[in-house]
């Protein structure tokens, strides 16, 4: 059987922990900040975990990262 390839743009999207969870970085923090407040942009800076009914379909995505 071939090699999977991995999907560039979700191999530049997300990583895997040590425990082989999936973390990915939170959204909505771009563009449109002034009318955001200071700590709901500090939360969006961290990453957070893909939930557990999606790490399938991500897993698939980057099979060797």
């Amino acid at each position: 059987m071939p090699k999977i390839k991995t999907n560039r743009g979700a191999a530049k999207r997300f990583r895997k922990t040590g425990t082989g969870k999936i973390r990915r970085n939170k959204a909505f923090h771009s563009h449109i900040l002034t009318k955001k407040s200071a700590n709901r942009k500090r939360n969006l800076r961290g990453t957070a975990l893909v939930h557990s009914a999606d790490e399938k379909n991500v897993s698939r995505l980057i099979p060797y990262i």
